[in-house]
């Protein structure tokens, strides 16, 4: 049950090679991939109607393999982030029950594949390849198991200023105008006019 949501944004990936959350530093930190907890995962952001398409491909991949004794339905598997975006979570464990991975293909807007410490960021805009697992545990769902990333438009990472701003030297021209050597007045830009926001309201309850 192989699926491929297309046309999300890659949030917070991990896919470079195996991590693991560690208690003591407070995040996630590369781990062997032999390690008992030792994954590979992204979540990614999605609209609405994308979240409504993966959720009803979801429930088909979960009413194949329902047995008698699973719930006839789960509960919503994304989070919300406003009113129009979703945010769902794949994942692929480093090892199942000892045996490796392969680890998560990397692929270019052409399908050539990536190097395999290619480092994804959040807000590229990607296609993710997963595999529906259905599971009745403690609670019913389905996991998206991570297969394979393709990356359609690479948002470049930035590097944040360790410093405070300070009085001083700055790199980009002084914006006071320059005197006119013609004895013209300087001329006064004309501020922008900004339409106000339609006013509207969503329903905050699960929309599907």
């Amino acid at each position: 049950m192989q699926y491929t949501i297309k046309n999300v944004k890659a949030l917070w990936p991990r896919i470079n090679k195996t991590y693991k959350y560690s208690a003591e530093e407070q995040r996630s930190v590369p781990c062997d991939a032999k390690d008992p907890n030792a994954a590979y995962e992204m979540s990614f952001k999605m609209t609405r109607d994308q979240a409504k398409v993966l959720l009803d491909e979801m429930r088909k991949a979960y009413a194949s393999k329902r047995k008698p004794e699973w719930p006839e339905d789960f509960n919503m598997p994304f989070k919300k982030d406003g009113d129009e975006i979703f945010i769902g979570k794949a994942k692929l464990k480093g090892n199942y029950n000892g045996e490796l991975t392969n680890g998560v293909g990397q692929y270019d807007a052409k399908g050539t594949k990536l190097a395999d410490d290619f480092m994804l960021t959040t807000d590229s805009t990607v296609n993710v390849a997963v595999t529906f697992v259905p599971y009745n545990m403690r609670d019913a769902g389905v996991s998206l198991r991570l297969r394979a990333v393709q990356v359609l438009e690479h948002k470049p990472l930035e590097q944040a200023s360790p410093f405070a701003a300070m009085e001083g030297f700055v790199s980009i021209a002084d914006t006071k105008p320059a005197d006119d050597p013609f004895g013209l007045p300087a001329s006064t830009p004309t501020a922008a006019v900004i339409d106000a926001p339609a006013s509207g309201s969503f329903d905050d309850e699960i929309p599907f």
